[in-house]
């Protein structure tokens, strides 16, 4: 089994018989359902799973459902034998979006304080948005992700103890052991290919064949493209045509989105595609990485809207849409093809797994920055450039944002193919994989106030 880093966190919250409600929210086909039922079956006697997405009967059912005693009528239907206390039954809700009303009803289905409740959902920003009663205070929603970089080291049985050892030398600025940085980079490039969907990693250990790792990320790229129009039949051209164009606009060299190019109309602009932007980034398909021109902490008081980056979910989709079964131009870091793309990518994902929310400076006067994030230790922003060649102390606007008086810069980040890690004046050289160690969650147990 996959080591996933919500297990311990879904298993706490279960165990806490709390009065909220924890509601799994992430992207289709990252491994919600598998981890949910996992610890589920492990902590109850009596696991019953509502699957509203396979069953349709069940989701016609539930879908009429307004009180408590409606739900437990229908749930005895479906459950059968299977129920029984507080202590030793769990009720699963998966995919509870396509029922918003059972959102609703969590709050007092939890207060009846009859059975135990956790739900899983791949919409619940849209839906939340859609729903007239939000259950604010009785839900707690979990972020999920595909595997993160340091997921799937485990995953390559890559110790704990190098990883420890790995983050010791992002915090004290120093070079890695040789060999462990070169497994870890040899790790890297795989990631790159196989990126963190559980079916495709699981695929990558038992046959390490790409073939079908990529026979896996097509269908699940078909699947989210599909899935636009069995959500939102008005807008299912637009989102179809904007989710496509990803890939391509990450190769543009400013990656933005341009919205004259979405259905081939001059005069377009952000405004005239807002519900399927947030389709997109609510469904998890999507990450959104917004401008800032005029960087404060917290970023998000400074956010520039209408200039928009959008990056695909995982990694090995990408690498699978640009490269398909080539995977010499990754493994062997060829000189002639441009990884940038697939670089930022990694790191767009595995900071937006690591709590940031994702920005990028844009000035017409200094250029631009691929990623800025809150650094919290600091109160303030953290700048970080993205390399993918030998270059990669060629950073003008990186040395221009850090010098800025106005900004507060403490230190800049680049990151790159170099195994050392070097701290020059205001900039720090890390080798790429240490994209991982950027967590806004780190330290957070041991606040007490």
């Amino acid at each position: 089994m996959l080591y996933r880093k919500i297990e311990p966190v879904i298993k706490q919250r279960l165990k806490d018989n709390g009065d909220k409600v924890p509601v799994v929210s992430g992207a289709r086909q990252i491994g919600k359902s598998y981890i949910i039922r996992y610890v589920g079956k492990h902590l109850f006697k009596n696991f019953i799973e509502l699957n509203l997405i396979a069953n349709r009967e069940m989701r016609q059912a539930f879908s009429n459902v307004w009180n408590t005693e409606d739900f437990y009528l229908v749930l005895s239907a479906f459950a059968g034998g299977d129920l029984g206390t507080r202590e030793d039954t769990l009720v699963f809700i998966d995919e509870i979006q396509e029922c918003p009303n059972l959102l609703t009803l969590l709050k007092f289905l939890n207060s009846d304080r009859r059975y135990r409740y956790i739900a899983s959902g791949s919409l619940l920003g849209v839906t939340l948005r859609q729903t007239t009663s939000i259950p604010i205070g009785s839900i707690e929603i979990l972020p999920m992700f595909p595997l993160d970089f340091e997921e799937f080291l485990i995953a390559n049985d890559f110790g704990k103890d190098a990883i420890d050892e790995l983050r010791k030398c992002f915090s004290e600025f120093r070079s890695p052991d040789y060999a462990i940085h070169l497994q870890a980079m040899n790790l890297f490039r795989r990631y790159l290919l196989v990126g963190g969907m559980p079916d495709a990693v699981n695929e990558f250990l038992e046959s390490h064949n790409l073939v079908r790792v990529r026979k896996i990320q097509n269908d699940i790229h078909t699947l989210y493209s599909a899935d636009a129009a069995k959500y939102d039949s008005a807008n299912r051209l637009k989102i179809r045509k904007i989710y496509d164009l990803i890939p391509s606009n990450m190769e543009n060299k400013k990656k933005r989105v341009v919205y004259k190019d979405i259905e081939e109309k001059k005069g377009k602009r952000s405004s005239d595609y807002e519900e399927e932007m947030e389709y997109l980034i609510s469904s998890g398909v999507a990450l959104e990485v917004k401008a800032i021109s005029n960087p404060k902490f917290p970023l998000i008081e400074t956010e520039h809207k209408n200039l928009l980056k959008l990056y695909l979910n995982d990694v090995g989709l990408l690498s699978s849409i640009l490269f398909h079964l080539n995977p010499k131009p990754i493994l062997e870091d060829e000189n002639s093809i441009n990884l940038g793309s697939l670089y930022e990518c990694a790191v767009a994902t595995e900071l937006a797994a690591h709590g940031h929310r994702l920005f990028y400076y844009d000035n017409r006067n200094y250029g631009e920055v691929d990623f800025l994030i809150d650094d919290y230790s600091t109160l303030s922003v953290a700048p970080i450039e993205v390399k993918s060649g030998k270059d990669y102390r060629v950073h003008s606007a990186l040395s221009r944002f850090v010098s800025t008086p106005d900004y507060h810069i403490q230190r800049g980040f680049v990151l790159s193919n170099a195994e050392t890690v070097e701290a020059k004046e205001s900039i720090v050289y890390l080798p790429i994989y240490m994209a991982m160690f950027f967590d806004a969650s780190a330290g957070e147990e041991e606040v007490l106030i």
